[in-house]
């Protein structure tokens, strides 16, 4: 599904500012996985991240989706493909936007873009019955403009915007360390159903090992721009938050 090749990637070659932040990575992750991914900064999570989302290119290696070589293609088309929910809950959406008028927004990374840009009433409809999965009650007014939300009603907005349309790839950049840990943990829990239901390949990076140990059924830890532990099925499924701690040690 996803496989990066011999992947190479250094900023500021060349100069006293040269950092390798990626070195020889190769991995495949398969259809369906929900892999979390943990280290400490600098350790080469976040660019990861960036070389699938093509906001980043490698200076050397291939970076496959379903077969097809995406390496340098340019992150606008890649978007129909690849799905990105961001670690500050305000980038991934509009607040001088409607709910509603974010969700159409959302619905053209996907679909085909023209002039068409109205929200009818079926689209209304299927919004509301989408956002109605959420519990928060934000169904009942989609006209409510997004910047009058809280942090974590917006960024589970984002999420299920995010996954609304079909992607063959969601990246998550530490999408609950914004909020506070009750709603980090309705957050989590939201975005562990929509994956499942949806059975969406997901690469999940963040900092709270509980999270790390209880969700995904694939660990990855990276240090010093390199992949150092990769666990996955029985072996993802005992590891536990002291684990997780000591290997930090």
């Amino acid at each position: 599904m996803i496989q990066l090749q011999n992947i190479h990637c250094t900023f500021n070659a060349g100069t006293p500012l040269e950092v390798r932040a990626l070195k020889n990575i190769s991995i495949d992750i398969h259809q369906g996985e929900y892999v979390m991914v943990v280290g400490s900064n600098g350790s080469g999570k976040s660019t990861l991240l960036n070389l699938l989302s093509g906001t980043a290119t490698p200076n050397s290696g291939k970076i496959l989706l379903n077969s097809k070589d995406i390496t340098g293609l340019p992150d606008y088309k890649r978007s129909p493909m690849i799905a990105r929910v961001f670690q500050d809950p305000l980038q991934g959406s509009s607040g001088e936007l409607t709910i509603l008028e974010n969700f159409r927004l959302a619905a053209l990374r996907t679909g085909r873009r023209n002039l068409t840009f109205g929200t009818n009433a079926a689209f209304r409809k299927t919004v509301q019955q989408e956002i109605s999965r959420l519990n928060l009650g934000l169904e009942n007014n989609p006209e409510r403009l997004m910047g009058s939300l809280s942090g974590g009603q917006r960024q589970a907005l984002t999420l299920l915007m995010a996954v609304m349309s079909p992607c063959e790839l969601l990246l998550m950049d530490e999408p609950a360390s914004a909020l506070d840990p009750k709603t980090a943990r309705m957050l989590m829990h939201i975005a562990d159903d929509l994956i499942r239901q949806h059975q969406i390949t997901t690469i999940h990076i963040t900092h709270q090992m509980k999270d790390a140990a209880e969700y995904g059924n694939r660990l990855l830890m990276m240090e010093d721009g390199q992949i150092i532990k990769d666990f996955s099925g029985e072996l993802k499924n005992k590891i536990t938050t002291k684990e997780l701690f000591e290997w930090f040690v």
